[in-house]
């Protein structure tokens, strides 16, 4: 990895029911707000939130949603490839993806090359109780985890509530992860958003670029922003607020792991990757393969 500028910008959806044309606007907003960024704070990535084209919470079927977004790459990511090509930087985006069938609907984060080309996708491995299909929601889950290498750093991806979950950004992490975007929509809490990405930055000892949505989504659900950059010693060094617009930072992985604590002089002497007790997981693997849920009432 070298040292760039990372963006994570937060926008939100456009107002009203979804259709062909509020996808268009929305995709247009992406573009308009990447390609100020990028002008304000010469990013070289620029993470926009989760379901950028539609809003989370698209107010309509499966099938519906199905018929209003495509394949990736396709209509739905092009406005955005175009953009980053045209801008000769790399791109997150945060968009539902059209499954194999009418009504198989993924939650995918895209990384889009400086050529404006699609790097790599990942489908959201653990959708939110809402919008899980099996609950009545809109999205099938995926299955894979996605590391890619660049001219950056390796960079994962995880999408909003994998945030909750370490294992996802730990195998990230183990197949050489240095930075992890997280292109979101979380509605639960500021302290909950904060300290998930905060948790995963510092298990792993990497960066985290948190894209969080605000405004509202087509069926009126509210988001409150405060996107944000954390270092691998899970120090917040760029927060918005919650209006549209962006934050940045440079990553430097010469600085990154420099101090215990933020402007410390104290050095970091220990590894958390490096350091695990791998007899004692492989002791234990059938209980991290267990299903089990919590004994609380929810």
């Amino acid at each position: 990895m070298r040292a760039f500028t990372a963006a994570a910008v937060q926008i939100a959806p456009v107002p009203g029911p979804l259709t062909p044309e509020t996808v268009r606007k929305n995709l247009d907003k992406c573009v308009d707000f990447t390609r100020r960024c990028v002008d304000a704070t010469g990013a070289e990535l620029v993470v926009l939130p989760e379901s950028a084209t539609t809003g989370f919470t698209p107010d309509c079927t499966a099938e519906e949603l199905w018929d209003l977004v495509s394949e990736i790459p396709g209509p739905v990511t092009e406005p955005v490839q175009q953009v980053a090509k045209d801008l000769g930087v790399y791109a997150v985006l945060g968009t539902y993806e059209r499954g194999p069938e009418r009504g198989i609907v993924y939650n995918a984060a895209v990384l889009i090359d400086r050529s404006g080309e699609v790097a790599g996708v990942y489908r959201k491995t653990h959708p939110f109780c809402t919008e899980h299909v099996d609950g009545g929601g809109w999205v099938t889950p995926g299955d894979t985890v996605t590391v890619v290498d660049t001219d950056l750093g390796k960079i994962g991806m995880i999408v909003c509530f994998d945030g909750d979950y370490p294992e996802l950004s730990r195998i990230q992490a183990v197949r050489g992860a240095e930075v992890i975007v997280r292109p979101s929509a979380l509605l639960r809490s500021a302290d909950i958003w904060e300290l998930t990405s905060r948790a995963r930055a510092y298990d792993n000892h990497v960066f985290v670029i948190g894209a969080n949505a605000t405004g509202a989504d087509p069926a009126g659900v509210l988001y409150f922003g405060n996107s944000h950059i954390v270092t691998p010693i899970g120090h917040i060094v760029a927060k918005a607020a919650s209006h549209e617009g962006w934050v940045s930072a440079v990553l430097d992985p010469a600085t990154a792991l420099s101090s215990l604590t933020p402007g410390s002089n104290i050095g970091q002497g220990f590894d958390h990757l490096r350091d695990r007790n791998l007899d004692l997981i492989r002791g234990y693997r059938d209980d991290l393969e267990r299903p089990a849920q919590t004994s609380f009432p929810h």
